[in-house]
């Protein structure tokens, strides 16, 4: 399985728009969505292409392939024009008999992670900064960065989780810009 894996469109048309194309052009089997579907929260200033009904008539297109969790920016509101369900606060799937626990990030992350084991994987967005770690329970911290609002001079980004590695997507390039072998 080929996982596409997205977080914090805020509602950009524009970016959920080049999401998409690195999912069709990937060929991914599920895009996983880590939460911050529509709404571009009040701390945050408006993305490039702010459009939140473009958003999810989009990702409505593609609704039978999504698996998503709840951001703290999403509402039940959102799920009355979501066509997939999105109001859980994390799932689990298995990915080569390792468990993969996905979450938006604001209530469990790096700092306060989920029970996990060694080789498992926390993936998460909210803090808007790409990154990696090994967490003292050898399980693995991914956070995907943000599709329409990067933080600290990092590029718009999603992963793609195939059978070898996590590779991190620039989505203005479409091009790999970091990569962890599994």
């Amino acid at each position: 399985m080929k996982y596409l894996i997205a977080s914090d469109i805020h509602g950009s048309a524009h970016w959920c728009d080049a999401l998409l194309q690195i999912f069709h052009r990937e060929k991914a089997d599920k895009l996983v969505l880590l939460g911050d579907l529509l709404y571009h929260g009040p701390r945050n200033p408006l993305p490039e292409g702010y459009d939140p009904k473009r958003v999810f008539a989009s990702l409505n297109g593609v609704k039978e392939k999504i698996l998503a969790v709840r951001g703290n920016c999403d509402s039940e509101v959102d799920q009355m024009v979501l066509e997939f369900p999105c109001l859980a606060d994390y799932a689990l799937f298995t990915h080569h008999g390792k468990t993969v626990f996905v979450t938006h990030g604001h209530l469990f992350n790096a700092e306060n992670p989920p029970l996990l084991k060694t080789g498992d994987i926390l993936l998460n967005g909210h803090f808007h900064d790409p990154c990696f770690k090994l967490l003292p329970n050898g399980a693995w911290y991914i956070n995907d960065g943000s599709v329409a609002l990067p933080k600290a001079g990092t590029p718009h980004a999603c992963v793609l989780l195939d059978e070898n590695a996590l590779s991190w997507i620039n989505l203005a390039t479409g091009e790999v810009f970091e990569k962890l072998p599994l």
